[in-house]
């Protein structure tokens, strides 16, 4: 019989220590995303490519948006938190998914895998109010242009970001600190390639199913909320821009919040597709490939999109590359 003999570290935590062999431990085991046959070795270098090409991208708009004075607005800033956002959710999944396949040493600790839960819900969390504070702020650019120094202050636009985070960061100590409260049995064998949530509460000894539910409304309201005001903001902005007597300034609105839509779309996307479908519909396969493209592909976008579909971001960045273009060869 398993039974808890003696507490973890980290605060809340109850570390539950299970024989195997004479041997005891507390790491988690994390099955992952790909084997080492040729066809999967192809798929591993595609996502370490679109990794790296995600973390250049969001560091570079990051670069551009601090260097650039012309993208020193509110717009901006809530952008480059997005790029920061992004930069580490990846850096919080990539690394140890990378060593892993690498090493072939799959295992996690108990304080490790909490804490990969708790970055993980606030940088995605995070990312889910954020994107309702930058369509308020295009809300009022194309709604209240007048006022738009008033309704978007710094000191608000602040207080969004901060906010953003916090409530992230609420919702991912909840459930790190939740989860791993259960006691697990067996071989902790996590089938996926990062510690989520719902993946290590299957291991757990007793019935989470409460838990599970109050888990699964908690990611609804984190998804609803946000996603009826941006689908508010974007309706009116709409209505507005449909009134619009000029061509040249209902162009210019539509190409800068079709940029924003976008991202929404691919954000809310997969998130929907991976946090609210019936539990009957879900397998751990399904899991595994949608998580890549949230916390992989996605964040690789949003850059692509910004900076193809932003004449300021691709004015930025040609004046950054200029004194590179005009050097001697």
């Amino acid at each position: 019989m398993l039974e808890p003999v003696s507490f973890s570290p980290f605060p809340g935590f109850l570390l539950v220590e299970i024989m195997d062999n004479g041997n005891t431990t507390s790491d988690f085991i994390l099955l992952g995303l790909l084997n080492h046959t040729r066809a999967h070795q192809v798929l591993f270098g595609m996502i370490l490519t679109i990794s790296f090409t995600s973390l250049a991208g969001n560091a570079l708009l990051i670069l551009l948006i601090h260097r650039d004075h012309r993208l020193h607005t509110p717009m901006y800033f809530l952008l480059s938190q997005l790029s920061l956002m992004d930069l580490l959710l990846i850096s919080t999944i990539v690394p140890k998914m990378t060593a892993d396949y690498l090493t072939g040493k799959k295992s996690i600790p108990f304080f490790g895998c909490g804490l990969q839960i708790f970055f993980y819900l606030t940088l995605g969390g995070g990312e889910c109010f954020l994107l309702a504070a930058m369509s308020y702020d295009r809300y009022v650019a194309v709604c209240h242009p007048l006022r738009y120094s008033v309704l978007m202050s710094w000191p608000l636009c602040l207080r969004m970001t901060l906010g953003s985070l916090l409530l992230g960061a609420a919702d991912g100590l909840m459930q790190a600190v939740a989860t791993l409260s259960y006691p697990f049995c067996g071989r902790r064998e996590i089938d996926h390639f990062f510690c989520e949530a719902p993946a290590v509460l299957r291991l757990a000894c007793v019935n989470t199913s409460v838990f599970g539910y109050l888990m699964y409304i908690c990611c609804v309201l984190m998804i609803v909320i946000p996603l009826s005001l941006i689908l508010t903001s974007y309706g009116l902005i709409l209505a507005a821009v449909l009134r619009m007597p000029s061509k040249d300034a209902r162009k210019k609105a539509f190409a800068t919040c079709s940029s924003h839509v976008a991202v929404v779309g691919l954000f809310y996307g997969a998130t929907i597709f991976n946090y609210m479908r019936p539990k009957s519909y879900r397998t751990a396969v399904h899991d595994k490939v949608v998580s890549v493209f949230y916390t992989i592909l996605t964040p690789m976008l949003n850059p692509l999109i910004y900076s193809l579909r932003n004449s300021e971001v691709k004015g930025a960045l040609k004046k950054y590359l200029a004194p590179s273009a005009a050097l001697p060869h």
